[in-house]
């Protein structure tokens, strides 16, 4: 799952919100440096991490994508769900996606000095280009696609997803639709609240 899914996943606790939006970003002890509640997100993230990464519906996706991804393969799966997640917002929250996008950005800004630097690195462009919410359109998807490819240390190829997406877009969203109501229920289980 990428970052609207964790953020949506997160309850409506704003620190478990902050930790699992900057999980990817807090490496080893550093952990230890944030609040009960920031720690618990860290940990629901990687958790729904390690859901998501041995779920069957996922697996299907990521096997699609393999031949021509390799290793980037997962991370595409990761975009073509939150894309799935921002088109279909609808069906998973009363609060319009764009007021739930403005609200995760007022709430990691108000805490922008504790982020880590990587986080605060990216959260400007992302909140000034709504990213969350652009996810839900293919041009959106392909720019954020496009920009995680310029920032891969290998050729990635990347950029080129959304073709893939569009070839199979039916296959993706029933897998999608099959995961996410699990991944759902996970989260709620395992945030502490």
């Amino acid at each position: 799952m990428n970052y609207l899914a964790h953020v949506y996943l997160s309850g409506e606790n704003e620190e478990t919100l902050i930790g699992n939006f900057i999980a990817d970003h807090v490496k080893g002890k550093a952990i230890l440096g944030f609040s009960e509640g920031i720690k618990a997100g860290i940990k629901l993230h990687r958790e729904i991490d390690r859901f998501t990464d041995s779920h069957p519906q996922f697996l299907k996706s990521k096997k699609r994508l393999a031949r021509n991804y390799r290793k980037y393969a997962g991370v595409i799966v990761d975009m073509f769900y939150d894309h799935f997640l921002a088109a279909n917002w609808q069906v998973y929250s009363d609060e319009g996606l764009e007021a739930f996008t403005h609200r995760v950005y007022r709430i990691l800004m108000k805490k922008y000095l504790i982020l880590p630097s990587k986080t605060k690195y990216i959260l400007p462009f992302m909140a000034k280009s709504n990213w969350l919410m652009n996810y839900g359109n293919l041009e959106g998807l392909h720019r954020a696609l496009s920009g995680i490819a310029k920032r891969t240390p290998f050729e990635s190829g990347m950029e080129n997803a959304t073709e893939d997406l569009k070839n199979d877009y039916g296959l993706y969203e029933e897998e999608f639709r099959e995961f996410f109501p699990e991944v759902v229920k996970f989260s709620f289980e395992n945030n502490p609240r």
